[in-house]
């Protein structure tokens, strides 16, 4: 097309335009990449899948808020010994500047956290302990949704065997008791106030015909409104220890398993009323990674990939130019 040569234009921006050529940490950038002079005292601590579900620890800082600097290690996989020994490279008197690192509740993530970040206060993200309670809830509808199921494949054979049109109940707002259940998912995700017409509507069926599905949301929900207010930690202890007893009472089995999950990790999820700090910024960090890698197709050679992520946090402007080289890549390819 009007002369471009697609391919050349590919390799010149690789290695002059992307100065991957003489990039210091392309030899090793598949397996670990460190940036220790962009430690900040708030750190995030999370995983990312980069391409074919492959896992990667994430080490980012909050002070750079997902722009130049964020990065300041990406390691390849998620056993603590070898990401430990990697983070460990970098001087320990940098590694002893954090001062908080914001993570999940899984025991490796802890492990680095502590081996690597000394100094740092440990904070469990709230997005994480939240997402543990509506999985908690929706155990219970996806339990009542294969009962659902079940009930009504019997219906349809007991009216094929006598010959007659199937009787299946269909609700006030035209769901059948198996659309109700599927149908209610995303309604129970949100707060009530978020509820569209047609969702409080559903919900009062629902809540209507499966009265133990309210009480955990209601349960769920709780847990929400207690992340929610901006109470000190000795508050938010005394409003635990009361949703606590709640569960207890209602006796959900998936609810009680939330429980000990959190009094595991009690104190570091207490943490987070010091100063609310989420793993937002690692999350959104992750997203846009994510983001890249899809706008350029996925990813082939993940040493340039890495590089080019980090020119494109400097410069948007560099999106640009991948996206026009993988323009005039199909061009000349067909």
């Amino acid at each position: 097309m009007y002369g471009v040569d697609g391919r050349k234009f590919q390799r010149q921006y690789k290695q002059s335009i992307s100065n991957f050529k003489d990039w210091e940490q392309k030899s090793h950038s598949e397996d670990w990449i460190l940036y220790p002079k962009n430690i900040s005292r708030q750190l995030s601590l999370d995983e990312v899948a980069l391409s074919d579900g492959e896992l990667y620890t994430v080490l980012t800082s909050k002070k750079a808020k997902g722009r130049k600097g964020s990065i300041v290690a990406i390691i390849k996989g998620t056993k603590s010994d070898i990401v430990i020994r990697h983070l460990s490279k970098i001087s320990s008197k940098l590694r002893k500047k954090a001062k908080e690192i914001t993570l999940d509740m899984a025991g490796s993530m802890k492990l680095i956290a502590k081996r690597c970040f000394p100094n740092a206060i440990q904070v469990i993200d709230r997005f994480h302990v939240q997402k543990l309670a509506i999985e908690a809830l929706q155990e219970i509808r996806i339990s009542h949704r294969w009962e659902a199921i079940e009930q009504e494949n019997n219906l349809l054979v007991e009216a094929k065997q006598k010959k007659q049109n199937p009787q299946i109940h269909i609700f006030l707002n035209g769901d059948t008791r198996k659309q109700l259940l599927a149908r209610s998912r995303y309604l129970l995700y949100k707060t009530r106030e978020k509820w569209t017409s047609s969702q409080k509507l559903r919900a009062k069926i629902l809540f209507s015909e499966y009265p133990d599905l309210e009480k955990a949301y209601n349960l769920s929900d709780g847990l929400r409104k207690i992340y929610n207010q901006n109470i000190e930690k000795s508050v938010a202890m005394l409003k635990l220890a009361h949703w606590f007893k709640e569960v207890e009472e209602s006796g959900f089995k998936s609810f009680n398993t939330l429980t000990r999950t959190i009094i595991l990790n009690y104190n570091d999820i207490l943490n987070y009323f010091n100063a609310r700090s989420t793993n937002a910024s690692a999350e959104s960090f992750n997203a846009k990674i994510k983001n890249f890698r899809l706008q350029l197709r996925g990813v082939k050679d993940k040493s340039f990939f890495y590089l080019d992520y980090q020119n494109f946090l400097l410069s948007p402007q560099v999106l640009r130019l991948s996206q026009i080289t993988y323009c005039l890549l199909l061009i000349t390819d067909q």
